[in-house]
């Protein structure tokens, strides 16, 4: 009997189980089982690995072969065995060392030609890797980079099965053509997305060929808008933004990642590893270091928003805005159903999947921006030109598409106005760009996590009312309208805890030790649309 074994990753989600690869080969009738919970995906990889191995100039073994992938318990799907089940079977054939094989880690697609194809979800398949104990990986040569992002990580990139055999039997290796990033079909999936997802980072070239972020320098007026953003971006705070078509509720979100602080280490670790599951991540670029913009489509589906697939589900748009911004446009004209299931993630930060095949936690912690008009036509409420032909009942019904536990959850709550001559000509002046912004806001998030420092929140947005009210009292007296308010029903008891949360933001952007009653009517106003004459943040303009 002859038997070798070698290890690979099974992901479940975006977390990975390394999976041990033993392959038997025994006298009789020659065959090929895979064994293991495999997907058909999987079971396709007997036909592949035969063929790359004889490809590779191997001859193939002529006895009853037995693959495992262990633990069986474990469901396991796509191509990403394909370099495991290869080795394990040339170290059962004694083509190779059994014993130099069973400590490596090998991930990657084969060809019929014996090259060594990317697959999805090399980083957090190494993570995995990581977190066993394992030190030394083979991935394909176009993934090496992602791949040496794992600290403590011996990372090995080969081009086909055949240099793989060259070094692990110490025997010269063969030159091989490089493969152009470029040319490979799933390069073409950088900056495409899951169905009914978009998902950028908000990059456009500029006038002289160069690239550019979209700033907000190029927003004329909408003075409150801005302050919100501003306000979302320094304590994490999601964001309604109402009014009628052409205002610049779109041109607003695409900024909000501009604003955001950079991703630390741990963050763009994390963002990665969902892309890299989703198979967008750019070719050449194997980190994500900027906040995400996801910005689906109305008619996206809710597997595609939260989640979903067949067998193990795939992440869906709030994964792939974790640690950025998921902006929802025309979001009235969204399934109810969609937009009910954002509800737990925008609470817990993770949305939880259930599927015959198994349970995923996917991470899901963004920043949401709903943008809507005010009625199906857009005119509701007056402005220029001709006014709503709306019936008040198609008004209703259509303001009623989001739903009150749903908008409940949003901090901020702007009108945003048609653009007047003035400020679209430039006659008043344009409002600051996106650097001086995101200075005052990282400055405010640095106030925030030093006086959340020995706890587990970092954003105002993520301590509990309770908290707030206990630990950091506000100014005396400055809570006297919102408690109006809550007798009144205008504020629920969770919309004064996020009052509470949004006016510590403001009182950060300003330098202040606690908010006062100017920092919590700005608050007010900006939840519940009152104007309330309070002051917009220092250098909101």
């Amino acid at each position: 009997m002859a038997f070798a074994r070698t290890c690979s990753v099974a992901l479940i989600g975006v977390e990975g189980v390394v999976v041990e690869v033993q392959a038997d080969l025994e006298p009789g009738v020659a065959a090929f089982t895979l064994v293991g919970l495999p997907d058909k995906s999987l079971m396709e990889s007997k036909d592949r690995v035969r063929a790359a191995v004889v490809n590779a100039g191997v001859q193939w073994p002529q006895k009853k072969l037995t693959v495992s992938l262990s633990p069986a318990f474990v469901p396991k799907s796509g191509s990403g065995f394909d370099l495991a089940v290869a080795v394990s079977v040339l170290g059962a054939a004694e083509r190779i060392d059994p014993r130099s094989i069973a400590d490596l880690v090998f991930i990657g697609e084969l060809g019929l030609d014996g090259r060594v194809r990317p697959v999805r979800g090399v980083l957090p398949a190494v993570l995995a890797a990581a977190e066993a104990g394992y030190r030394q990986v083979v991935v394909p040569e176009q993934t090496a980079g992602e791949a040496s992002l794992v600290p403590g990580v011996s990372v090995l990139g080969v081009r086909s099965l055949a240099q793989l055999i060259a070094v692990l039997a110490d025997e010269p290796v063969p030159d091989e053509p490089r493969e152009d990033p470029g040319d490979r079909p799933d390069a073409m999936l950088a900056g495409l997305v899951v169905p009914g997802a978009g998902v950028g980072t908000g990059i456009v070239p500029d006038a002289a060929g160069g690239e550019r972020g979209p700033d907000l320098a190029d927003v004329a007026g909408q003075t409150i808008a801005r302050t919100a953003l501003e306000v979302a971006a320094a304590g994490g705070h999601h964001v309604l933004l109402s009014g009628p078509p052409g205002a610049g509720k779109t041109m607003l979100a695409e900024r909000l990642p501009g604003i955001l602080p950079p991703l630390t280490g741990q963050e763009s670790l994390e963002v990665t590893a969902v892309h890299s599951v989703a198979g967008i991540l750019p070719p050449g670029e194997p980190l994500v270091r900027a906040a995400p913009y996801c910005a689906p489509h109305h008619s996206a589906t809710m597997q595609a928003l939260v989640g979903g697939g067949n067998g193990l589900p795939r992440p869906g748009a709030v994964s792939l805005a974790h640690r950025g911004v998921l902006f929802l446009d025309e979001a009235p004209e969204f399934a109810g159903r969609a937009l009910d299931a954002l509800r737990q993630p925008l609470e817990s930060g993770h949305v939880v999947v259930a599927r015959s095949a198994g349970v995923v936690r996917l991470p899901a912690r963004f920043l949401m921006v709903l943008a809507a008009n005010p009625c199906p036509c857009g005119r509701h409420g007056g402005g220029p030109g001709p006014g709503c032909e709306c019936p008040p009942s198609a008004v209703r019904r259509y303001q009623a598409r989001l739903s009150g536990p749903l908008l409940d959850r949003v901090d901020l709550r702007v009108g945003v106005q048609p653009v007047q001559r003035a400020d679209l000509l430039g006659q008043g002046g344009r409002g600051e760009n996106s650097a001086a912004v995101a200075a005052r806001v990282l400055a405010a998030r640095a106030r925030a996590a030093l006086r959340y420092e020995g706890t587990s929140w970092r954003l105002n947005s993520q301590v509990p009312g309770h908290e707030l009210r206990t630990r950091w009292p506000v100014g005396p007296g400055a809570l006297a309208a919102a408690e109006r308010d809550l007798e009144r029903g205008i504020l629920t008891a969770r919309g004064l805890d996020r009052v509470l949360r949004v006016a510590w933001t403001v009182a950060d952007l300003r330098g202040r030790d606690r908010p006062e009653e100017a920092e919590v009517a700005l608050a007010l106003e900006m939840r519940t649309g009152i104007p309330r004459g309070a002051p917009a943040p220092a250098g909101a303009s």
